[in-house]
């Protein structure tokens, strides 16, 4: 069942509500968050008496980041019971392209010999093996799409992952120690705490708090909204990781055209697909928002460090996709002229 959105609800109030400020800012809260991110960063570096704030100013968006997402998360899924998780069509669909490109790169970087230009094809790599961002629920929610179908694949895509990239990332980059269930459990420490516990939450809340539930599914865009400010935060942090990196810029611009290419080919390929089963909007989502915090953390911890750029890319570019997206459904709806 697709979710619908009081968006026409603000549009015809018009000036009798939201200021012509706040209609801005809701018609484009993306570009604003950001270019909000890319200017914070900036502008904070720049103020040099906060310099001994920085090592300060780093753990606490370690901190406030997952507290957002848990938070967007779990408002999202109060409105996603368990009867609602459904296997599609779809799923199997993407789960084999991701596993299926994934093992066919991972062949190709074992035969190739060990120049800069494997950073390229390990970026590639990364892109196509990350498993689906937690908050395209909400992004597909915003879009009038299903968030249970897109849930439901990410939850079956990480276990995917979880299972494959022990058995393909020694093939790929040989690291020592680097064993099947020692690197299972590390990806399963990373990936499933921000997305099961949340769930898990929302699951308890609709159980035996359902006066509580009630009241905060009234605020059917908060999470958009926290996503938003999580979104600025992983900007900055993104801008800070390009600035600081010491990879020649001719590697950084091939990484930045391959994830670009990355992301608009399953970005493509996930709606077609996702079309043939009445669910474009999903199957885009699904493919193309990536988990990028998890594209990082894999380059750092398991290939070469300067991959984790990659992810950093890749943010940028399916958020400025999404911001269309976005942008092409408030002008259909007849909310931007």
């Amino acid at each position: 069942m697709k979710n619908h959105y009081s968006d026409h609800h603000h549009a015809s109030a018009g000036t009798q509500g939201p200021s012509a400020v706040m209609a801005f800012v809701k018609n484009w809260t993306l570009p604003l968050a950001i270019v909000a991110g890319v200017v914070a960063y900036f502008v904070y570096v720049n103020i040099h008496w906060l310099d001994f704030t920085h090592g300060f100013a780093a753990q606490a968006v370690g901190v406030i980041q997952p507290v957002l997402i848990f938070m967007m998360l779990f408002l999202t899924f109060l409105s996603i019971g368990p009867h609602d998780l459904h296997l599609r069509r779809w799923h199997l669909w993407h789960v084999l392209i991701q596993v299926v490109l994934f093992a066919g790169l991972t062949m190709l970087l074992a035969s190739l010999a060990d120049t800069h230009w494997r950073i390229i094809l390990e970026s590639a790599m990364l892109c196509l093996l990350c498993p689906t961002a937690t908050a395209a629920a909400v992004v597909t929610r915003k879009l009038e799409g299903n968030p249970a179908d897109i849930t439901t694949y990410t939850i079956i895509i990480n276990i995917a992952i979880a299972i494959t990239a022990p058995v393909l990332l020694p093939v790929a980059h040989p690291h020592e120690g680097l064993t099947f269930l020692p690197t299972f459990m590390l990806i399963i420490s990373k990936v499933f705490p921000m997305l099961i516990c949340p769930l898990l939450a929302a699951w308890a809340v609709r159980r035996y708090f359902p006066a509580l539930r009630r009241a905060l599914v009234r605020y059917s865009d908060l999470p958009f909204y926290l996503w938003a400010v999580a979104l600025s935060l992983a900007i900055a942090v993104t801008v800070k990781a390009i600035v600081h990196s010491d990879v020649p810029v001719i590697y950084e611009v091939g990484m930045g055209i391959v994830t670009l290419v990355c992301c608009l080919a399953q970005f493509i390929v996930g709606k077609r697909i996702g079309a043939i089963y009445g669910e474009h909007i999903e199957g885009g989502q699904a493919l193309g928002q990536k988990n990028t915090v998890f594209i990082i953390w894999l380059g750092y911890t398991f290939l070469s460090p300067v991959t984790a750029v990659a992810g950093g890319l890749y943010s940028i570019w399916h958020n400025i996709f999404n911001s269309y997206q976005l942008y092409k459904k408030r002008k259909q709806s007849g909310i931007i002229p």
